[in-house]
């Protein structure tokens, strides 16, 4: 008798592919439901609807389809043992050799703007996790598979095992199933319980080297069924990704991600900027970016939000870099990268989008936050000195202050033309991290401006700005303070505007 395999389908990419190789190549019987059987149906194959192979029609709008003793049955039987086969045999139930089901899109329904409970309650699959779930515990019998990159490495096993797949497989399948499930389900329980309970789960998509140090073990994992964000990046050379790699490439997407409208670059060690500018053109972008700070730059993480270009291309192979990432890299260009082979190169289409919320473990738990993706509105700010800023020392403090909120605080960015001069990350004052930037920019910040990303509690960093020759402040205001700043100010002849918006990072 030829081997019985059920396919039921929300995503069907590769479905006919794999169902075609199935039936041609290693002669299977198909049972399928609802629009998966219609698509089998419509590409010519073979197919017998559930409804036909139980007796049993679809009821319920389609609610209830493979809850059936036919189905779980020919899943859930135990081939060596005398009972079930006798129960298969007196219930006319085939044994099911392959279950391929995944489940309704029901993290994508809730991640539409406007779903209502209602849609979102009918996205709950039921039938496809009691499959997935009796097939995967036996596993001893039968091959589950939920994933479309699934299906050749099935067909593979099929070829190379006389049209068996391994008890290894299956039993590696069987995992992804209940990983899969519990996935499913914890979306579920999250959308129900609103801010009650929020859980975190995914799919390991790769063991990595080491954590931040030699000694740590790491590994990645990708949140969704649908590869987003780094998951859908494509790395075009170079070695394999850190630890570390992904972090500051995290880093450099939220810095990147604030200049949709310009070519711009930046360059990022320990997920601070040690420069970011924008630029006419991508390559000049990339070089004020460089020479911000080129002495950091060595060793650093790139992000540009155009395409790479020959030029480009040519200016990054004149330093060592970890990695860069760009929308896209044309042909010449990855030409040209290819000579650093090391260097790894990778395009992700979408730079621009990223997590909602942000998690921190404690022990004895994890903190959930937000992401501070607040878009800066230059028409609230409040101009507090008697000197206005001019409109190119405006659009100049909207760059700096879109850098600002990227370093870790306290911190403080120095800037002109659209370019860091200067950047002080992370001291336990805003005194210390001021020094730095002023005395990175040096002479270059006579006419420049300066970014904090918190309030100044004390008038001391406005008059050490002043001393270096800086123009223009923005600063999100806020302390009781603030008076004092605003004299100093005043006195030594700067402007000065609060965005009542603070961007602590930690």
């Amino acid at each position: 008798m030829a081997r019985l395999a059920l396919l039921s389908v929300s995503n069907k990419t590769g479905l006919i592919d794999l169902a075609r190789r199935l039936v041609e190549e290693f002669e299977f019987d198909l049972i399928s439901s609802g629009g998966t059987a219609q698509a089998l149906k419509d590409a010519g194959l073979p197919v017998t609807k559930v409804a036909d192979y139980t007796g049993s029609p679809e009821i319920l709008g389609g609610r209830v389809k493979t809850l059936h003793p036919r189905i779980h049955g020919g899943i859930l039987a135990r081939r060596d043992v005398a009972q079930d086969v006798a129960d298969l045999e007196t219930n006319q139930i085939r044994p099911i050799d392959l279950v391929v089901v995944n489940l309704y899109p029901f993290e994508e329904t809730i991640a539409k703007p406007g779903v209502t409970l209602a849609e979102a309650v009918e996205q709950i699959d039921i039938g496809g996790p009691a499959m997935l779930r009796a097939s995967s515990k036996n596993f001893a019998h039968l091959t589950v598979l939920c994933e479309p990159a699934q299906y050749d490495e099935y067909l593979q096993e099929l070829r190379q095992n006389n049209g068996e797949a391994s008890l290894e497989f299956r039993q590696k399948a069987a995992l992804k199933g209940f990983l899969h499930t519990a996935n499913y389900d914890r979306a579920i329980a999250s959308y129900l319980s609103g801010t009650q309970q929020h859980t975190l789960s995914g799919n390991e998509l790769q063991s990595l080297r080491y954590g931040e140090n030699p000694h740590q073990s790491a590994a990645w994992y990708q949140t969704g069924t649908t590869p987003t964000g780094w998951a859908a990046a494509k790395k075009l050379q170079g070695k394999e990704l850190s630890y570390n790699n992904l972090v500051d490439l995290e880093a450099a997407r939220r810095i990147i991600a604030e200049f949709a409208d310009s070519p711009a670059a930046t360059i990022i060690k320990h997920t601070n900027p040690c420069g970011t500018a924008l630029g006419n053109t991508i390559v000049e972008a990339y070089q004020k970016a460089f020479n911000a700070d080129a002495t950091s730059a060595f060793g650093g993480i790139v992000a540009l939000n155009r395409t790479i270009d020959a030029a480009t291309a040519k200016e990054l192979t004149k330093t060592f870099l970890e990695c860069v990432v760009a929308p896209d890299c044309d042909a010449e260009a990855q030409q040209i990268l290819a000579k650093k082979s090391n260097v790894r190169v990778l395009t992700l289409a979408d730079l621009s989008s990223g997590p909602k919320t942000l998690v921190k473990q404690i022990a004895g738990g994890f903190l959930v936050q937000a992401a501070d993706d607040i878009v800066a509105d230059t028409t609230q700010w409040q101009v507090v000195t008697e000197v206005k800023p001019t409109n190119d020392q405006l659009e100049e403090l909207l760059f700096a202050w879109k850098v600002c909120k990227h370093v870790k605080s306290n911190a403080i960015v120095v800037s002109r033309d659209c370019a860091t001069l200067g950047v002080g990350a992370g001291q336990m004052n805003r005194v210390g991290s001021a020094k730095i930037a002023l005395e990175q920019a040096g002479e270059k910040a006579k006419g420049a401006i300066l970014a904090s990303d918190g309030f100044f509690p004390f008038d001391d960093t406005i008059r050490a700005a002043a001393a270096t020759g800086i123009t223009a402040i923005v600063q999100p205001g806020g302390s009781r303070n603030d008076q004092d700043s605003i004299k100093a100010a005043n006195e030594l002849g700067l402007a000065m505007v609060l965005t009542g918006v603070r961007h602590f990072l930690h």
